[in-house]
Parts: C-alpha cells; sequence; structure tokens
C-alpha cells in the first residue's frame, strides 16, 4: 500500500525521534563513569561523585574508558582573588605596553621625559629646603626672644611667655617638621620615578626587540 506524500514525512519524522531517544537511551544505560583522585591520592572510579569531592577535579569516561570530559576543582576564594589579581595585572601591562609603544619612537624620548620630571622635583626640592632655612632662622629669633621669658629665663622676676609668641613658637616649629617630611617623601618620589622610568626602558627595548 501506497501512502501519500504527507503520511511519508510524518512517518519519516516519528522515526527520527524515535531513533535520538533510542541512541540517547543506550547511552544512558552505558553511562558515564567519573574518574577522580581522593586526599591520599588513590584513584576511584564510579557513575556518581561522592558529595566530599564534588567540588574536585574529575574526568568524565565513557565505556570504552576513553576520557571525553574534564571538570575543573573549584578555585577556594583565595584562589579567586590571585586570578583577578593576576588578570588586573595583564591588563595594566597590556596597556602600559600600548602607551609605551603609542607615545614614545625610542629610548632617548622616555630619557628625555624622565629628566624633565626629575629637574622638577628637583626644582621643589631647592625650593622648599630654602624655605625650610628660613623657617629655621625664625624659629631660632624666636627662641631667643623665648629666653627672656619663664620658663626659659632664670630671673626670678621673670615674666611669663605672651601667648603670641607661644603661639608662634609652636606654629612655626610644626612647620619645620611638615617641610622636612615634605623633602623626605619628595626624595623617595624621585628615586621612584627613576626605577619606573628605568623599567619603562627596559620594557620598551623588550617590546621593540620582540617580532612583530
Amino acid at each position: 500500500m501506497r501512502l501519500p506524500p504527507p503520511a511519508l514525512a510524518l512517518l519519516f519524522t516519528l522515526a527520527c525521534v524515535a531513533g535520538a531517544a533510542s541512541a540517547q537511551n543506550s547511552n544512558d544505560k552505558g553511562g558515564v563513569v567519573y574518574r577522580w583522585m581522593d586526599e591520599h591520592g588513590v584513584v576511584h572510579y564510579g557513575d556518581t561523585v561522592p558529595p566530599q569531592y564534588a567540588r574536585d577535579q574529575r574526568e568524565m569516561l565513557n565505556s570504552q574508558g576513553v576520557v571525553v570530559g574534564h571538570v575543573d576543582a573549584e578555585k577556594t576564594p583565595a584562589q579567586l582573588a590571585a586570578q583577578a589579581r593576576e588578570r588586573a595585572r595583564l591588563m595594566a601591562q597590556k596597556q602600559r605596553d600600548y602607551f609605551l609603544l603609542s607615545t614614545f619612537s625610542s629610548v632617548k624620548d622616555i630619557q628625555s621625559l624622565r629628566d624633565e620630571r626629575l629637574s622638577q622635583l628637583q626644582a621643589q626640592q631647592t625650593a622648599a629646603q630654602q624655605y625650610v632655612e628660613s623657617l629655621q632662622s625664625r624659629l631660632g629669633t624666636l627662641e631667643s626672644r623665648a629666653q627672656s621669658f619663664k620658663p626659659y629665663s632664670s630671673r626670678p622676676n621673670a615674666p611669663p611667655m605672651p601667648d603670641e609668641l607661644t603661639q608662634e613658637l609652636v606654629q612655626t616649629a610644626s612647620e619645620v617638621h611638615l617641610q622636612n617630611q615634605a623633602i623626605e617623601a619628595r626624595a623617595q618620589q624621585e628615586t621612584q620615578v627613576r626605577t619606573e622610568f628605568q623599567a619603562d626602558i627596559e620594557r620598551f627595548e623588550q617590546l621593540k626587540a620582540a617580532p612583530p
């Protein structure tokens, strides 16, 4: 008996669906075997992984023992944080490489910018040191004036130090301290600038020497 074309098409579709279901059932019966290692280094096999090893890495094998899949171990928060830091570092390095190659045409260009930055810092240092010298001179004058008052004067009838002089002494001494700290910080900044520019020079040379 010949069937009309629509009926033939329907039978063909049903046959395809049945074939796919049969293949799936066969695959399910064959099953996937998991292979994992416990904390003692002993290898285990099974159609399911025990809960205590569910976060560990494992392999999936077919019925012939061939590895058909792999599941990595779940990362700890510390490992995830380390990966994030490494990704950030690589991204920053990539951006820095792009900046070096797009901004400078030679090592001399980098050295020129370095010398300009260092010259600015050194000029600031010179100005700050001159300011400190003036502050110290002023502080010396104030301390000389303070010798006429208690508690610095040994005279029994010496008057107490005026509040204005006390305040000026404290403020001047504090300013000297702050400026000295700024000078020290600027010296450290100068060292950092030299280090960073040297690293840029070495990286630039590496990038230029690498094949395109």
